[in-house]
């Protein structure tokens, strides 16, 4: 029957094989009922925090089949195990007759999504968020009056006085306060508890890395450019659209914002709170669904994005970053057609967290060979698949690479 939940449970032996790293079409996700999976990566990016032998309840598969992504890892049964497989369009229907099951997705994807953002962050931007305070709130006020980019310097200084009125800084930052305050009239800094639809004018900010966080948003109107504060230089990170969803870690987990929320255009969006969050669980399934893929969407982003540092090559890395460009935003590899990203050479050394020197020789040598072009300012690839065959061709001098390592390491005195 149509809208009928359906789940099926499904066995495999001990050892074999249940999904595999690089799989397309992926339709499935899958709970434990009995028994152990080992769950294991091609290439290991960063250690695994819960680590990688799974039991009864946990599951596997949900980021590659609810982001409609390829697999990136390996599932095989370290036991006999039992199965209860969801197909991924079944998944707001799972939500609302099993809340605990949605809750526990989420969370673990924001936990996981919150331990890669940190550590592409270390090795991308070189920045070590652990060693950053609330106190950095005071520094982003100095860095955009600098720029002459009054409201966001009001809304930093605005927050750093709000959390640290003890501050060393409190008595400055007001001071910068009264002498902006004639250019920022549209700028609000608080809104009341029952004020869910908002409006933010172009270039107010929603919300600054570091401070406290209760609220995601959804965009209904406009758009919002995510963005960080690294080495006394602004950092963007993305640009949300309509329909898109941001701020949800620090609602789900009670820590502070990790990056800045800043309207790109004109925007309206709706905040949700704690309460309403819980709330809506239940009976806005379709938004709660939206969410989860959202998360898994950008897990399996920041995981590629993580694979990709570990290329030693900087030409093959910069073919990789294309290919995983590609996927995202779902173009198909066989494709012949032409392609033009969002993003130009200017943006290319900090998405690769290399030097702008390694970039500019990795880029001068694609150009030479006519596999990509730069159009208004903007990478453009004549041929797709041509990208595709290319990346192929450094991932197996990757390999090959590898294995003769791991051969002189295993002969080696």
């Amino acid at each position: 029957m149509p809208g009928q939940l359906q789940l099926s449970f499904v066995t495999y032996k001990r050892d074999a094989f249940i999904q595999v790293e690089g799989k397309e079409n992926v339709q499935r996700f899958f709970i434990i009922n009995q028994g152990k999976v080992r769950i294991s990566k091609e290439v290991q990016v960063v250690a695994e925090e819960g680590g990688n032998i799974l039991g009864p309840g946990d599951f596997f598969g949900v980021v590659s089949s609810l982001s409609s992504h390829t697999h990136i890892e390996t599932a095989r049964a370290l036991t006999d195990v039992v199965l209860i497989s969801v197909h991924r369009d079944q998944y707001s229907e799972l939500i609302q007759k099993n809340t605990p099951v949605a809750m526990k997705v989420i969370m673990q994807f924001s936990k996981r999504l919150r331990y890669l953002d940190g550590a592409l962050s270390r090795l991308t931007l070189k920045s070590n968020s652990s060693n950053v305070d609330i106190s950095h709130l005071f520094d982003m006020g100095e860095y955009y009056a600098r720029q002459g980019q009054y409201k966001q310097a009001f809304y930093a200084y605005a927050k750093y006085v709000e959390h640290c009125p003890a501050g060393t800084e409190v008595a400055i930052a007001r001071e910068r306060m009264m002498k902006i305050a004639a250019y920022v009239k549209d700028v609000r800094t608080s809104f009341g508890p029952d004020e869910f639809n908002r409006t933010y004018p172009k270039d107010t900010m929603l919300f600054a890395e570091e401070e406290p966080g209760n609220e995601l948003f959804v965009i209904q109107k406009g758009a919002v450019k995510i963005v960080k504060i690294v080495n006394d230089s602004e950092v963007l990170l993305a640009v949300l659209k309509a329909g898109d969803i941001f701020g949800e870690m620090a609602l789900l987990e009670a820590k502070p914002r990790v990056a800045s929320a800043i309207a790109h255009e004109d925007c309206q969006v709706l905040a949700v709170n704690r309460a309403n969050f819980q709330h809506m669980i239940t009976t806005q399934s379709q938004l709660i669904a939206r969410l989860t893929t959202l998360l898994a969407d950008r897990i399996w982003f920041i995981y590629k994005q993580l694979a990709n540092t570990l290329i030693s090559d900087p030409a093959g890395r910069l073919y990789d970053l294309f290919r995983i460009q590609l996927e995202k935003n779902r173009i198909p590899f066989s494709s012949t057609s032409s392609f033009t990203f969002d993003f130009g050479p200017k943006e290319l050394a900090t998405m690769l967290g290399i030097s702008h020197d390694e970039t500019n020789l990795a880029l001068k040598k694609m150009l030479d060979n006519k596999t990509i072009q730069i159009v208004r300012n903007k990478i453009y690839i004549p041929t797709v698949i041509e990208i595709i065959r290319q990346t192929e061709s450094y991932r197996r001098m990757q390999r090959i690479e590898q294995a003769r390592k791991e051969s002189r390491a295993q002969y080696a005195p």
